[in-house]
């Protein structure tokens, strides 16, 4: 009997583009038991800003794996390629910037369906800020300006998501109107320095590079307000260094 793969993905808090240290990007590595797995940055939320890839590279290429970028704004690949290229992934990672531009250009390209085909053959799905927004049913974005809700995603995980949960001003009391509200569905809120893993989606890991900082559940409480409840994550320690005989 074939053996159905595990639906697995990450929300991130942090990472390679904004932490001094490998605590997160360990820890999605980690979560692929193969020796040298194939990681693949998506920048389309930034318009496949240059400086973004560059902060990705040279964060992964020193690291036991095959980096790759997926730039959809000089697209080289056709169809087909771009599906063995993709389906070929233990890891994408899908970077910050705008979530409703990024959707639209994934759409067109028919990425949204090669994510969907890659979570389904076991690829672990990753990403920061509009790349944690992108896998829910709805997110809490400033892709419009202002903080707003935006009702749209590829919907692999149920509900809604919402970054910078404590670092942004009007983040945690706009997300929650718009949760009491039911403008969008119950869902998770995700500090920064925070990792949050979903198998078949249930929350099956949190982990954190900050104390103190969590993954929140918030839900409509039945009275006009919402219930927000912190769930423990695990400390993330750097590995000691082996040290060196005088």
């Amino acid at each position: 009997m074939a053996v159905v793969p595990a639906h697995r993905l990450a929300l991130l808090g942090g990472g390679f583009s904004t932490d001094d240290d490998d605590l997160l990007d360990d820890w999605v590595l980690d979560q692929v038991q193969t020796p040298r797995p194939k990681v693949c940055f998506v920048p389309t939320a930034s318009g496949d800003a240059p400086a973004y890839v560059e902060q990705f590279l040279t964060a992964y290429q020193s690291r036991s794996c095959e980096p790759s970028v997926l730039q959809l704004f000089r697209r080289e690949l056709d169809d087909d390629a771009l599906r063995t290229f993709l389906l070929s992934q233990d890891i994408v990672y899908v970077g910050g910037g705008n979530t409703a531009n990024m959707l639209a250009v994934w759409r067109a390209h028919g990425v949204d369906r090669l994510l969907r085909e890659a979570f389904d053959c076991g690829t672990l799905l990753c990403g920061i800020s509009a790349g944690a927004n992108c896998w829910a049913e709805g997110s809490h974005t400033d892709s419009f300006g202002p903080l707003t809700h935006l009702r749209d995603g590829l919907g692999l995980l149920s509900g809604s998501v919402c970054p910078h949960y404590d670092s942004e001003p009007g983040r945690r009391s706009s997300y929650q109107a718009a949760v009491a509200t039911r403008a969008l569905p119950a869902g998770w809120a995700v500090e920064d320095g925070v990792g949050a893993l979903f198998t078949d989606g249930l929350l099956t890991d949190a982990v954190t590079r900050t104390p103190q900082a969590c993954v929140y559940r918030v839900e409509p409480d039945g009275d006009s307000g919402v219930q927000e409840r912190a769930l423990q994550c695990r400390l993330l320690v750097a590995a000691q260094q082996p040290i060196s005989p005088a």
